[in-house]
């Protein structure tokens, strides 16, 4: 089925972040910076967690999905918009768009799935020590992670046939950088309120399940480290959740502020800084927020970074 025959419009314009040419080559340079720190900084932690058996753990098993999924992540969006500068370009094809869509949405849910895996994955921890090792198996956490992946899929599939549907006559001009849902169905000329009413219900269902799976998390977690009775296993226990509770409140900070901003008043309305936000700064985080206060990971950095200069 080609989805361009349903609409007179075959491209759309991304008109970015910035219209003077200075601050186009200032944003240029930024993201530029930005994208590569975020692929360095998520390879290392995914090297370091490969190359070092005592972090063949649950845990780093998943903040390891965590790293590759937020390089795919940023990588849906960014590489386009620079080559779209060098080039002197400010279009995407109309499959293209989809396209990007299709991935972006699937890794942001992925994202959203891998934190709530990541919370049980402490509760378990704080909550059932014990039982650790025989709940937490290499075959379930393949199981978790596998299972994100299906759902992820299936609920981006659903939108993207359900705005497949749409016809795009006249404006073709995206006020971003990437193609995102809410501003083309405020170009569509057809009638999107099935769309609407999905993203509504069953999209934001999909985004507000694992956060309340995570809060439910932290309620049994903080339960627990209130009944130890010396401070310093307090402070042990929250430690092994503070990076973990830190990304949490990045990533869904930036979603609220985006897509659930009071502000707009309708739904093709979103705030640019708080996506850069989203999109960009938060995957990029997410290393050093995971390996500042980690001395395993620090340790298993540091042998990767050293061979890399006795190699060289």
């Amino acid at each position: 089925m080609s989805i361009t025959n349903q609409s007179s419009v075959s491209e759309f314009l991304l008109l970015g972040l910035a219209e003077q040419p200075q601050q186009q080559q200032l944003l240029f340079l930024l993201f530029l910076s930005m994208y590569l720190a975020t692929v360095l900084g998520n390879l290392l932690i995914i090297l370091a967690i490969s190359m070092d058996a005592h972090l063949h753990n649950p845990m780093y098993f998943f903040l390891s999905n965590l790293s590759f999924v937020d390089i795919c992540f940023t990588s849906t969006t960014i590489p386009k918009m620079l080559v779209n500068h060098i080039l002197g370009s400010q279009t995407i094809s109309f499959l293209g768009c989809f396209t990007q869509m299709y991935f972006l949405f699937t890794f942001a849910n992925m994202d959203n799935f891998l934190l709530a895996v990541m919370a049980y994955d402490r509760f378990v921890a704080v909550c059932h020590p014990l039982h650790y090792t025989t709940k937490m198996t290499h075959q379930f956490c393949a199981l978790l992670v596998v299972g994100s992946w299906v759902v992820a899929n299936l609920n981006v599939l659903l939108h993207i046939l359900l705005m497949t549907r749409l016809s795009f006559c006249a404006d073709n001009r995206i006020s971003h950088y990437f193609c995102d849902a809410t501003p083309l169905l405020k170009l569509s000329c057809s009638d999107t309120h099935l769309n609407e009413m999905m993203i509504h219900t069953e999209g934001a269902l999909i985004m507000i399940t694992p956060f309340v799976c995570i809060l439910v998390s932290y309620i049994y977690i903080t339960s627990a480290v209130l009944r130890v009775p010396s401070t310093q296993g307090k402070w042990k226990a929250f430690s092994t959740c503070g990076s973990h509770l830190v990304v949490v409140a990045l990533f869904y900070g930036t979603i609220i502020a985006v897509y659930f901003n009071p502000s707009s008043s309708n739904l093709g309305e979103t705030d640019p800084a708080a996506t850069v936000l989203y999109t960009v700064v938060t995957p990029m985080l997410n290393p050093f927020i995971y390996s500042l206060r980690n001395k395993d990971l620090k340790r298993a950095l540091r042998k990767v970074i050293g061979r890399k200069k006795f190699s060289t």
